[in-house]
């Protein structure tokens, strides 16, 4: 069987995406595959001018396009109740829960969450949460979120989700990542048992080159850190555009089943996207719930409709 390719993207006319970070890396990839497609893409940005700009440069390479910037800042709850009040398209077909951050120093969002938990895993946990009545009034609608390889390091500490005790920069990454992956989980059961017409599942990127890993040595002044991530990039990693595939393939392909994670294959690294391999802990119903009713007392959203 030949390779899944971005040209076996289906006809995506008529349909409506929102993609979180979508202004660079795999984020931009995957906005601009989908209106290369047919998509109303959303870009979803923290940065107003880093979206715009991103709408232009995709503009420039796909110039039937129908794209546009809203501004989003995942870890502000309060830009995540803006962006859902605020959404008014007729539709919701692709939610695209990809933005995210890696091994920051310890930072807290604006409402005091563990920055890389409270990006990674809260904002997007809200945004869905605030968004499920559009998803539920689209037939066929997915959600997709982005995980990551390394989640297979870390199991979350339910008592410590914010990483209150002992930050290790590494170790919260992995656990968001975990914590991806246990949301879609328990977000596929829950709309199983409620009969909803959603698909939800997870992909992850392997090694793709983006500026995801430079961030933090940036942030920090690490230079020598800053240039061996750059040099892993450059000689290592598969480009963003390959690693974008996985979510592509989620978020179009069909036959795509709920709770399912997909990555590059064979080894999880880098290749066309197939099932990948997932620690046995992110489909752990009682973690799944017990992180479910801890997302909902923090960040305060709800999942109206949907059974427990």
């Amino acid at each position: 069987m030949a390779a899944w390719t971005a040209n076996d993207i289906p006809d995506q006319s008529g349909r409506t995406a929102v993609v979180t970070g979508a202004n660079s890396g795999l984020g931009y990839v995957t906005a601009r595959e989908l209106a290369r497609r047919g998509a109303h893409v959303i870009l979803a940005c923290r940065s107003a001018e880093r979206g715009v700009a991103a709408v232009d440069r995709l503009l420039g390479e796909v110039p039937h396009a129908d794209v546009e910037f809203r501004a989003l800042d995942l870890g502000d709850l309060a830009s995540v109740r803006q962006f859902a009040a605020t959404y008014d398209s007729a539709r919701l077909d692709l939610l695209i829960n990809n933005a995210g951050v890696m091994a920051l120093p310890y930072r807290r969002t604006a409402d005091g969450f563990e920055t890389q938990f409270g990006v990674n895993h809260l904002g997007h946990f809200a945004l869905t949460g605030l968004l499920l009545p559009r998803l539920l009034e689209t037939p066929d609608a997915r959600v997709v979120t982005v995980s990551s390889g390394l989640h297979a390091l870390a199991n979350i500490d339910i008592g410590d989700l914010n990483s209150e005790r002992n930050y290790r920069r590494w170790v919260a990454y992995c656990r968001s990542k975990t914590a991806n992956l246990l949301f879609v989980h328990e977000l596929a059961r829950r709309l199983a048992r409620s009969g909803a017409d959603i698909v939800a599942a997870a992909a992850h990127p392997g090694y793709a080159s983006t500026n995801l890993t430079n961030v933090a040595p940036r942030m920090e002044g690490r230079k020598v850190a800053e240039r061996f991530m750059r040099l892993g990039n450059r000689f290592v990693a598969q480009s963003a555009a390959a690693g974008a595939l996985p979510t592509l393939y989620a978020a179009t392909a069909p036959g795509v089943r709920p709770d399912s994670l997909t990555g590059p294959g064979p080894l999880g690294f880098r290749g066309a996207p197939t099932r990948s391999w997932r620690a046995k802990w992110t489909r752990n119903d009682v973690a799944g719930e017990r992180l479910w009713a801890a997302s909902e007392g923090l960040t305060g959203v709800r999942y109206e409709g949907l059974k427990s």
